[in-house]
């Protein structure tokens, strides 16, 4: 019986397994045993010539990558062609893309590279389609934007989030908080900082042995599921930020549009009637939390035309790098001005949170 026959068989057996209290132990082993399958059906096979084939690759360019990716035929090269100057060929048919086709957002000082990918069908995780290939461009991005036909219902939403998360990748959801290591010897120590209602040391244990592990750590700071707890044994998962794009609204009722648009993470548009396509950048660019910083010689005005682009949370070391790598051995101390601070210009240290649109005038020693 090959991966995807067990696959199969262990996902209807799932779904003919009742939920309750006496098959918890039963699903979790069940779960972790589909886990690994799909794992080992995303390694790269070695009878393949060591991994040859013609594939995605692109160089990643600019302050973040965005994978576009969708059905065939739902306006995918459309956006791209209205959000960039890159000109992707769309038609009235049918997987018209082929391969990746990338172009570059130029949006608050930002350069968003933007990956307009083939069109994946349903069983893209299997290999399906170069469905394969598609998902794995998507890995490497900061974000996904998922566009739907908003005509087809929520069933295009549901099908895709499944083929992503069957490839390790989790939307608009962050990491367990939840630590794991493997050790040597000692056995499995298991230990939790709050109460849990999902998993207990038995079901832990069970999971961890079908993985061949029999010594490790395990501490659990939030209440979580099966799932998350493999995801962390399998450390291969991607935790993305999503936006769900609903194109093709000129073709509904209004007050489907309405429903549509106040689903979480979600953006209605029109790509041919270009539709609220500025809203659209302006929840990527929330997605994906990017901080606009501004820097300032002494006795000059800030330079508002060449502003660096960092993630947020980042600290003014993080501002010393991007300026130059030297920079921080002979950092003294910062003057911020901006809503980081109290008041403006407030003296900084190098661990100092910067926000959006701050500006900054480093000191060297």
């Amino acid at each position: 019986m090959g991966i995807l026959e067990k696959i199969s068989e262990i996902e209807k057996e799932i779904a003919r397994t009742q939920k309750n209290k006496a098959t918890e132990y039963h699903l979790g082993l069940l779960k972790a045993k589909l886990a690994k399958y799909r794992s080992q059906l995303l390694e790269p096979s070695k009878s393949a010539g060591g991994g040859k084939g013609e594939g995605f690759d692109v160089m990643k360019s600019g302050d973040a990558r965005v994978a576009l990716i969708g059905f065939p035929s739902v306006g995918k090269s459309t956006l791209l062609n209205k959000l960039t100057s890159t000109t992707s060929v769309s038609a009235s048919y049918e997987f018209t893309t082929l391969t990746c086709i990338p172009g570059v957002i130029e949006y608050n000082g930002a350069n968003i590279q933007l990956l307009d990918l083939p069109g994946i069908i349903e069983g893209a995780s299997q290999g399906k389609g170069r469905g394969r290939q598609v998902i794995a461009v998507a890995r490497t991005a900061d974000m996904v934007v998922m566009m739907l036909d908003a005509a087809k219902g929520e069933i295009q939403k549901v099908l895709l989030e499944k083929e992503l998360e069957d490839c390790g990748i989790r939307l608009n959801c962050s990491k367990p908080n939840l630590y794991f290591k493997q050790k040597k010897g000692g056995g499995i120590s298991f230990n939790s900082t709050c109460s849990l209602t999902h998993l207990d040391e038995k079901l832990v244990m069970m999971i961890l042995h079908e993985y061949k592990i029999f010594n490790a750590e395990v501490l659990i700071r939030e209440d979580c599921t099966a799932d998350q707890l493999i995801d962390v044994i399998c450390a291969n998962r991607i935790y993305l930020p999503c936006v769900y794009v609903y194109n093709k609204i000129d073709c509904i009722s209004i007050e489907e549009v309405d429903r549509l648009a106040r689903l979480p993470h979600s953006v209605v548009v029109s790509c041919e009637m270009e539709l609220n396509l500025d809203y659209l950048l302006t929840q990527v660019w929330e997605h994906l939390a990017l901080l606009r910083i501004y820097t300032k010689k002494r006795g000059d005005p800030p330079d508002f035309n060449g502003g660096l682009i960092l993630r947020r949370g980042a600290t003014v070391e993080h501002v010393c790098h991007a300026v130059h790598r030297t920079l921080v051995d002979m950092f003294k101390y910062a003057l911020v001005w901006g809503t980081s601070t109290k008041y403006s210009p407030q003296r900084v240290g190098i661990n100092h949170t910067m926000n959006d649109e701050d500006v900054i005038q480093i000191m060297k020693k």
